[in-house]
């Protein structure tokens, strides 16, 4: 099973205008309300894509109950723990330019903490524990680190989807999968990654420290793994980008799925590219016939 654990669910709110205009009443061509948070995304192209997964984290209020009813109807397994005040609602604006503005999350207290962790009792050797997103500002800094240790009292795998300072401290647990850009690499270091090469190096140094799968994707150079079987390069197929929304956590999905089924971190990534490439190339989520017909475009060259 892999569980995604969501600390700050959302309702993602797109309104699309022709054209905005600030301090006057814009009328909305087109809106639609999805359940969001980067581990709800992983588990909603997990399912489409056939693998077995659960929704673990904190819902509040009736946009909470929005967010479990669509997982429900989407066939997702979900298990978000009631707390205090409202799951936060973040609106995005697509107009000429893209806008967001993110809401405010529930209030999680100690005993929140608690049923969260007596969750992961449940765990074994078999399953993988996938954290993404934000901290809401009630839950203790160091959440992150306390699910982790849980999680390698039941050798649970576990992949890290975060960033910044908090992915930085928690390399010393050695997950099982990141998948930092060129961008985000080169902050772990303090320097710049412009090339492919560099990239290459730095990837090592965090596959030294233990990290079993790195990938770093490198925009339009396509995304590079660094693995115990070897560095392999993955080029994306081609297509109009429609959404950037998603993209980052299908890719981590669809390698998830990937690893479920062949055991190998390149075939995972075979399968991670195009379900990245799919979401990008949609105007929602990717489904399951949509990364298929993309898988075969996905070039794969080991270095």
């Amino acid at each position: 099973m892999i569980y995604t654990i969501t600390l700050n669910p959302s309702i993602d709110y797109v309104i699309e205008v022709e054209s905005f205009e600030e301090g006057t009443i814009n009328r909305a061509s087109k809106t639609n309300y999805y359940p969001g948070g980067k581990g709800i995304n992983v588990s909603r192209v997990l399912k489409r894509l056939g693998a077995d997964t659960m929704v673990l984290g904190y819902a509040a209020g009736f946009t909470g109950n929005f967010i479990k009813e669509k997982l429900i109807e989407d066939q997702v397994a979900v298990r978000l723990l009631e707390v205090e005040g409202h799951s936060r609602i973040n609106v995005k604006l697509k107009a000429e330019m893209e806008t967001e503005i993110n809401g405010t999350g529930p209030i999680v207290d100690e005993d929140g903490v608690k049923r969260l962790l007596q969750q992961l009792n449940q765990l074994t050797s078999e399953d993988i524990v996938v954290l993404a997103g934000s901290i809401p500002g009630t839950v203790p800094p160091e959440i992150y680190e306390t699910l982790i240790q849980k999680c390698r009292q039941h050798e649970a795998k576990v992949v890290l989807d975060t960033g910044g300072q908090t992915l930085k401290s928690l390399l010393v647990y050695k997950p099982f999968f990141i998948k930092p850009n060129h961008h985000e690499l080169g902050d772990l270091f303090g320097v710049p990654i412009e090339s492919q090469e560099e990239a290459i190096h730095y990837a090592g140094k965090i596959h030294e420290q233990g990290v079993q799968n790195v990938v770093v994707s490198m925009a339009g150079e396509g995304a590079i793994l660094y693995t115990g079987s070897g560095v392999y390069l993955a080029k994306a197929p081609r297509g109009q980008v429609k959404n950037s929304v998603g993209a980052g956590d299908s890719l981590v999905a669809g390698f998830l799925a990937g690893y479920e089924k062949s055991n190998k971190s390149e075939e995972a990534l075979r399968l991670g590219i195009a379900s990245g490439s799919a979401t990008a190339f949609s105007d929602d989520l990717c489904q399951k016939a949509d990364v298929y017909r993309l898988i075969n475009q996905v070039q794969i060259e080991k270095l």
